[in-house]
């Protein structure tokens, strides 16, 4: 393992990729999760990642923030590059997860705190900000997202769609360069989700870069620049929604979106 001084997070020239990830490769046991995906995606855009169950979407997007540690690959978010072939060292996985908020199905939220302590605690520790600074920042947040009178409550004591948007605010707090998104609405009712949904799509229209595995359709097909179809581990098909969704070249995005329309 390298040290910390370990230089192993590069600066590199702008690009008009916010997140690239090149041979991304990932194993669990004897099983091969994912097989060498690669990924670009440009600054300012909206990346819907879909595909049957077990495809390998949700650990191709913890690989990206090195949730999950992928055997090997190289990974760009924002302006540092990671390269899992010569080591990560803990200075420069912080760097790398600074530049990438992640939100996740089941909200993750500390339920000993309160929400506005949610959103200001992970500020004061990755970022170094005084506790006023950060509540401030949280209490913009909150109101932004819809929940201006929810910072003393409890996770608990907020409903799912709430919790998700605090969620929410906790990434955009540290400012990240993309945010990524796992599967955002699959624990809430339909009506709840449209809500988290309806936050995501202001984030877009604002220009933040968004990576999203997703089972909604309607959002693949309106809101984002690109859609990715993964299965058995890798991409098969990539492009415009309206080429993807309606005109597939793959017979298995076909069969995938057959299954999914016809539910």
């Amino acid at each position: 393992m390298p040290s910390d001084d370990a230089d192993l997070v590069h600066t590199v020239a702008a690009e008009p990729a916010a997140v690239r990830v090149s041979g991304l490769s990932k194993t669990f046991g004897a099983h091969q999760v994912l097989k060498s995906v690669s990924l670009d995606v440009p600054k300012g855009s909206v990346t819907a990642i879909i595909g049957p169950s077990g495809a390998g979407k949700s650990t191709a997007l913890r690989c990206m923030n090195l949730l999950e540690r992928p055997d090997s690959g190289v990974i760009q978010i924002g302006s540092h590059i990671i390269d899992i072939d010569h080591g990560v060292s803990t200075r420069n996985l912080a760097a790398l997860r600074r530049s990438a908020g992640m939100v996740f199905q089941n909200f993750n939220l500390f339920p000993h705190m309160t929400v506005l302590r949610n959103i200001t605690l992970p500020q004061q520790r990755v970022l170094g900000r005084s506790r006023d600074e950060a509540e401030a920042i949280a209490h913009q947040l909150l109101a932004r997202m819809g929940l201006p009178d929810k910072g003393s409550q409890y996770p608990n004591k907020c409903s799912g769609g709430q919790q998700q948007r605090v969620a929410i605010a906790r990434a955009l707090a540290l400012g990240p360069e993309v945010m990524l998104f796992d599967e955002p609405t699959s624990a809430l009712d339909p009506e709840v989700g449209a809500e988290v949904l309806e936050v995501m799509k202001e984030l877009a229209s604002e220009g933040m870069t968004m990576v999203v595995v997703t089972h909604e359709m309607g959002f693949a097909a309106r809101v984002s620049d690109q859609v990715v179809v993964m299965a058995d581990g890798g991409v098969i098909e990539k492009g415009a929604p309206q080429d993807v969704l309606h005109h597939p070249e793959h017979e298995r995005t076909a069969r995938f979106l057959h299954a999914v329309l016809e539910r």
